[in-house]
């Protein structure tokens, strides 16, 4: 039988001799049957080395909310890069796209401008630590927020290590990291307003900020519960923490206001990554004038030699413009799109007995995928998820989906980009009918 793959494969085995593990992320090993090698991508598709077309719903693993090489975008960098590509200085690109951000996102008073998410992270966890001179920050129990010593604690941690139901572990996955950083973490179970309150009330005057993401994307594309903002935004107020907003994922994707916006709350401080830039290494620390005073006043350090290069900058004010010229039209017709395909593959799942159970707001959504016996209904926290989630008959049924040219994350998110049509999705339904009557016949149980 031929080999699909076969160009990925020998790439693959070369760059095992010279770049550690074979990938530039670690994330990347997890693609089976091999991490896959790519050529060029249009809009909502994408061709890897052996040929192989996909319609891409992992679209850059979120950041190419404008589907792949966009026209517009790619004159823009273009253009930019005949000007120059860094000068470790000011321009004037760097003003007009923070003022976008003032005007698009309620939380924006002020902006400072990393190369990634995970470095706005830690600028906010360092904020907030300056701004109230505590040293816990309290996030959710399954939340990711960059690859750091901070933005990994508590995620994913195994069942035999979760602790209690009251006292999270604040495990972090990776070695190598400062132990005691671990002991400056409250964690807490997300969609639970009452026992986000004990670990306020017990931790009372030593938490600086609330992190979490306001729809937990990373993990299952857990949505909010009614309250929940509210209840963050509450215990902020009246305990003097920062509400900080991780929107790397949300950010643009539900509008020009983001997820803050779409659900209603103002954060003290937002994270900004992946759409901010299409694809390019580029993020945004927004904030209110008094949660980013300390940078103001250079008691905080902040500072990077790439922060604001004007490649970037001018990738991002295309971005920006891209998503304001939509109007009210979006995040309507992606979700809409969204929910066409939930619907679709539930319904081939129901036609060939799958516990497939596709939940989350649409324009992204997770593919659960029930154990044997697992109850019904949505999923709404890590460990629920995690004792619910067949990934074994995941992964299985998503290397089915790629054989016939569907992509998705192989953690289980899609995204739908601006870029789908409709067209798109009956295209990728017709050919995961074949997926899913292929993974009937073939699956078989550990």
């Amino acid at each position: 039988m031929t080999d699909r793959y076969a160009h990925s494969r020998r790439l693959f085995e070369r760059a095992t001799r010279s770049i550690a593990a074979g990938v530039n992320s670690g994330i990347r090993k997890m693609e089976q049957p091999v991490p896959l090698y790519f050529s060029h991508g249009s809009g909502p598709r994408v061709w890897d080395v052996d040929g192989n077309e996909y319609i891409d719903f992992q679209i850059g693993q979120g950041a190419l909310l404008y589907g792949h090489a966009p026209a517009g975008m790619a004159e823009a960098i273009g253009a930019q890069a005949k000007l120059g590509t860094h000068w470790a200085a000011q321009s004037e690109l760097e003003i007009e796209v923070a003022e976008r951000l003032q005007a698009m996102i309620p939380g924006a008073e002020l902006v400072r401008f990393n190369n990634s998410a995970t470095e706005a992270v830690l600028s906010a966890l360092r904020l907030a630590r300056a701004q109230t001179g505590r040293p816990l920050i309290l996030k959710f129990e399954g939340a990711y927020h960059g690859w750091a010593d901070e933005g990994l604690v508590g995620f994913a941690p195994p069942a035999d290590k979760w602790g209690d139901a009251e006292s999270p572990t604040r495990l972090h996955p990776s070695q190598g990291v400062i132990p005691e950083v671990l002991d400056t973490f409250v964690v807490c179970r997300w969609n639970d307003p009452e026992h986000l309150r004990r670990q306020v009330k017990k931790y009372r005057g030593q938490i600086a900020a609330i992190i979490f993401e306001p729809i937990m994307c990373n993990t299952c594309c857990m949505e909010p519960v009614p309250g929940l903002m509210e209840t963050i935004r509450e215990l902020c107020d009246h305990d003097g923490m920062l509400m900080i907003a991780d929107e790397t994922i949300t950010g643009f994707r539900f509008g020009p206001g983001g997820a803050q916006k779409y659900l209603g709350f103002v954060p003290d401080l937002t994270i900004l990554g992946k759409a901010i830039g299409g694809g390019v290494p580029f993020a945004a620390l927004a904030g209110k004038v008094s949660a980013m005073q300390k940078i103001i006043d250079g008691a905080v350090v902040h500072a990077g030699t790439l922060n604001g290069n004007p490649l970037c900058l001018a990738a991002s004010k295309w971005c920006l413009d891209h998503v304001l010229s939509l109007g009210d039209s979006h995040p309507r017709v992606a979700t809409e799109l969204g929910h066409k395909l939930m619907t679709g593959l539930r319904a081939l799942a129901d036609q060939h007995g799958i516990p497939l159970r596709p939940q989350g707001p649409g324009l992204v959504f997770h593919a659960v995928m029930l154990k044997p016996g697992a109850a019904e209904g949505p999923v709404n926290d890590y460990r629920d998820y995690a004792q619910r989630q067949d990934a074994p008959r995941w992964a299985h049924l998503r290397r089915c989906l790629l054989e016939d040219g569907v992509r998705a994350i192989e953690r289980g998110l899609w995204f739908i980009s601006l870029s789908h049509r409709e067209a798109d999705v009956d295209d990728a339904l017709a050919r995961a009918a074949l997926s899913f009557e292929r993974h009937a016949r073939d699956w078989k149980p550990a």
